[in-house]
């Protein structure tokens, strides 16, 4: 059965940092932590990552978010290579409170344009079958419908990934590269055609299961860190412009 690393319910604290100080928080992190093999295979020891977010013609995930309700979600598909043989995920981020947690499911590359286009999801749709992943793909399913949710934006950067060695209870990222544009129609192409830098800072995530490591709170104070928010589709969308998302306009 392929390994699935995603913290499946986690809190997460989430920094702008300018790129200067990267190389000194990454030696600091790498005393604690280890780097992800992905990213392990790259010179820049970053692996990318594309996200197709849906959303209901009037962004109704969008404005939970701008409206700060404290339980919301969002719906996206994600992939990392236009490669045919590789699945794409189909992931639910919900927030509760303070609390995010994620579900996804390994979907077959052929079969991913089926469920995004509203057909009931199917076992053979699957990477492969079991009850946790057949109920992450029929959740999303229904909560897709049930929003007449459909692709909006297209959001890609280059992820630096940290996880601890024998258990993934807690992992660091930094994502450079930050680029977004609409995206209406479903595709998993990752060339972008005009897309629009959306961070002009890395953005540092600290992601924990339990509590807070002191070794992260030394972190924060070394580097004299200040909490900010960096919600990649909501940025996306402001940044874009929400009429030229909501109505299709590229």
């Amino acid at each position: 059965m392929p390994s699935d690393k995603i913290q499946k319910q986690r809190f997460e604290y989430k920094y702008l940092v300018p790129e200067y100080l990267t190389d000194g928080i990454r030696d600091f992190i790498g005393s604690y932590l280890v780097l992800d093999e992905y990213g392990a295979m790259h010179p820049d020891l970053s692996y990318p990552v594309h996200s197709l977010y849906f959303d209901s013609p009037y962004l109704s995930t969008y404005q939970d978010t701008i409206n700060g309700n404290r339980n919301r979600f969002k719906l996206r598909v994600r992939f990392y290579e236009n490669a045919p043989d590789k699945p794409v995920y189909f992931e639910i981020k919900r927030r509760f409170n303070k609390v995010i947690a994620k579900k996804r499911a390994r979907v077959l590359r052929e079969a991913a344009p089926i469920i995004a286009a509203g057909h009931l999801p199917r076992p053979e749709h699957l990477d492969y079958v079991d009850a946790e992943q057949l109920d992450a793909i029929g959740h999303f399913s229904t909560l897709m419908n049930e929003l007449n949710a459909s692709p909006k934006l297209h959001v890609a950067y280059r992820r630096e990934a940290w996880i601890g060695e024998g258990n993934n209870a807690i992992r660091v990222t930094m994502d450079r590269q930050v680029m977004t544009e609409p995206r209406t129609s479903f595709s998993l192409s990752s060339e972008m055609q005009n897309p629009k830098i959306a961070f002009r800072h890395v953005i540092l995530e600290l992601k924990f299961t339990n509590r807070f490591p002191n070794w992260m709170t030394d972190l924060v104070r070394s580097f004299n860190l200040r909490q900010d928010s960096a919600a990649k589709y909501v940025d996306g969308v402001n940044h874009i412009g929400k009429h030229r998302i909501q109505h299709h306009h590229i």
